[in-house]
């Protein structure tokens, strides 16, 4: 089977299985602590930011690529994050790096009653090892592919890495049972297969 197959499989099929699956791992089992980070990656031979959220254990509650890093990419990232998660899902704090970004993006969304005003964020940069660590673990696959041509490519890719991540880390566990081939069964009983 040429590369190029299983290139165009990914293509189609990732963008549909984040989001047929999006509700069994997107669900955070941390809500007292999310860490937000941002990572690069090359796109079209150009550098581009990956950000990412995850909870304390490591789960992976949501990401956004972006072109630029700045105020209006925190801005989209986090608007997304707190459109997405109910009421009883969002933390009492974030964490992110000393990025002025964030600081920004989040006083922007309390003034405009986006997200609760009581949500604590710390700008200490080692309560963020566990974000860190977990970019690795993910730039490690990335590198093994033959690289992005553009931002749709690099961000259906994504998803279903992150997807598959997430499967991996146990986030949808509960979903099936304790079952042997877990997430086989749960991906048959949502694609109906």
């Amino acid at each position: 089977m040429d590369h190029s197959t299983i290139y165009r499989w990914v293509q189609r099929y990732a963008p549909e299985m984040e989001k047929r699956l999006r509700w069994y791992w997107r669900n955070p089992t941390d809500l007292h602590s999310w860490h937000m980070d941002e990572t690069y990656i090359k796109v079209k031979g150009r550098w581009t930011y990956l950000y990412r959220a995850v909870d304390q254990r490591g789960h992976t509650i949501d990401f956004y690529l972006s072109a630029r890093r700045n105020s209006k990419s925190a801005y989209s990232f986090l608007g997304k994050f707190f459109n997405t998660v109910k009421k009883w899902q969002i933390p009492r704090v974030i964490n992110t790096d000393k990025a002025a970004t964030y600081g920004h993006a989040l006083s922007r969304l309390k003034r405009e009653g986006k997200c609760p005003v009581d949500i604590e964020h710390r700008q200490i940069k080692y309560k963020n090892n566990v974000i860190e660590c977990d970019h690795g673990k993910l730039k490690r696959i990335i590198r093994a592919t033959l690289g992005f041509k553009s931002m749709k490519t690099a961000y259906a890719t994504i998803k279903g890495i992150e997807v598959m991540r997430a499967l991996r880390k146990g986030q949808a566990s509960s979903f099936y049972y304790g079952q042997p081939q877990g997430e086989v069964c749960l991906i048959n009983r949502v694609f109906g297969l």
